[in-house]
């Protein structure tokens, strides 16, 4: 359901360009090719904008100066973190990385998430298959993230040994995509 409120999110966002929760099931495939998916006319950033599921990537990206980055041309594959993913974080984690302070670490978490090209899902699986089990990504930040299928479900991991599901896939953006995780995934520290 979380799946299809993203959507829905997202698709109306796009249509409203064009004129001017629950339990979730992880998806390994595109929900839909694309040619049947409606034209995307928005950034990765106005669809973050347009979902309620992102109000605090939003504000995590725009504490870290991020925002004009991510609505340029691209293309990026973003990993991005649901509130509830944020919400996994320890008490005050949010709150202390966006202060100004932190901006650089922060831009190191979220870009973290952001890996340079589109990347689709069918993609990242036969990236998967092709490395016997498991692909390496790298990420704009300059950090890796291991894919792996579990099930049907694909499964990041992070520098630090941490997991996260990917939870929607192929929200296709004017300047790239977005795959849904359910965990914020973090960075080797340096």
């Amino acid at each position: 359901m979380k799946k299809l409120i993203t959507t829905a999110a997202v698709a109306a966002f796009s249509l409203a360009l064009a004129s001017c929760g629950a339990a979730e099931a992880p998806p390994a495939a595109p929900e839909a090719p694309a040619a049947e998916q409606p034209a995307a006319t928005g950034t990765i950033v106005d669809a973050a904008v347009a979902s309620p599921d992102f109000t605090t990537l939003v504000a995590a990206v725009q504490a870290a100066g991020l925002a004009e980055t991510l609505s340029s041309a691209g293309p990026f594959t973003v990993f991005a973190p649901t509130n509830a993913a944020f919400a996994k974080l320890p008490a005050g984690t949010v709150e202390n990385l966006t202060q100004p302070a932190q901006r650089e670490t922060l831009s190191g978490i979220l870009t973290y998430h952001v890996v340079s090209g589109r990347v689709s899902a069918a993609d990242l699986i036969s990236q998967i298959q092709a490395g016997g089990g498991t692909a390496t990504v790298t990420t704009v930040q300059g950090g890796t993230l291991t894919a792996r299928l579990s099930g049907s479900s694909v499964v990041l991991t992070d520098a630090a040994g941490g997991t996260s599901t990917v939870t929607a896939t192929d929200l296709n953006q004017s300047n790239g995509v977005i795959h849904v995780i359910d965990t914020v995934l973090m960075p080797a520290q340096g």
